[in-house]
């Protein structure tokens, strides 16, 4: 089988979720996959630093001047550029944007419909691209009547051309959840942003709002330190003499004697 480790787990948890729907619908009895040591999971949450993204940008231009695939650069622009899967982007239709309220509706996702927003460098770019007669997808195949599936082929030219090993389209999907958790934005945020259907999905990000939180600690905190530091009257020592009651002292002094 081609596809490594991560091909394989996938082959096996979808077979095992064939046998347990035949169960279900008592055409077998049991489920042959279950004795199967699975392979691990395998996943990662790799995330671009600000220095990669840049070398990502860097090659999409360079391969730009040079004449490559317009639409395979466009995808990968706007696959930084909104955190969607790849094939919401290479099979986006112009019926799911909406560039009154900035969103993206998309009907068929993994999670079923999903609303997505879009930031205005999206929708930019989206309101710059050509429109394709007869056609209702954004990136039209350049025969027949599917969607471009020219970004696998494209894909590895870019990142060979960044230099940057490993990274798959899902990698953008990651940066952009790590960038929203870090810069402090609550993981319900980071969910919509990424038409995560389920909290769990987001708790990934989780660790990466401590850096926040840490600031609003110190931020919060300020006060109360300033409060704890500050010296207090030492009630031991005796008090000092006013010189407003030695002054009515001389005056009662003087009234006695008149």
């Amino acid at each position: 089988m081609r596809g490594g480790i991560g091909a394989a787990g996938k082959a096996v948890r979808d077979l095992s979720a064939v046998f347990s729907f035949a169960i279900r619908r008592e055409i077998i009895t049991n489920n042959p996959c279950l004795p199967a040591r699975k392979p691990p999971n395998g996943q990662r949450h790799r995330f671009l630093e600000t220095e990669e993204i840049e070398r990502f940008g860097q090659a999409l231009n360079e391969l730009e001047r040079e004449g490559a695939s317009a639409k395979g650069i466009a995808v990968c622009r706007l696959l930084a550029l909104t955190g969607c899967r790849r094939d919401e982007i290479a099979g986006l239709q112009w019926n799911e944007i909406d560039f009154v309220r900035g969103r993206l509706v998309l009907d068929d996702s993994k999670t079923g419909r999903s609303i997505r927003p879009l930031s205005g460098a999206a929708i930019d770019l989206l309101a710059a691209l050509p429109k394709t007669k007869g056609s209702p997808f954004v990136f039209p195949a350049d025969s027949g009547e599917s969607y471009y599936q020219g970004i696998k082929g494209f894909w590895p030219k870019v990142i060979k051309r960044a230099k940057l090993v490993g990274v798959t389209p899902h990698t953008l999907r990651h940066t952009m959840g790590s960038i929203a958790a870090s810069a402090g934005e609550g993981l319900p945020i980071v969910g919509a942003l990424l038409g995560h259907a389920n909290h769990r999905s987001t708790s990934i990000y989780a660790h990466l709002q401590d850096d926040p939180t840490r600031r609003a600690a110190d931020r919060v905190v300020q006060s109360i330190a300033a409060a704890l530091d500050r010296k207090s009257p030492d009630l031991t020592k005796s008090r000092q003499p006013d010189l407003r009651d030695d002054e009515e002292e001389a005056q009662q002094d003087l009234f006695a004697a008149a």
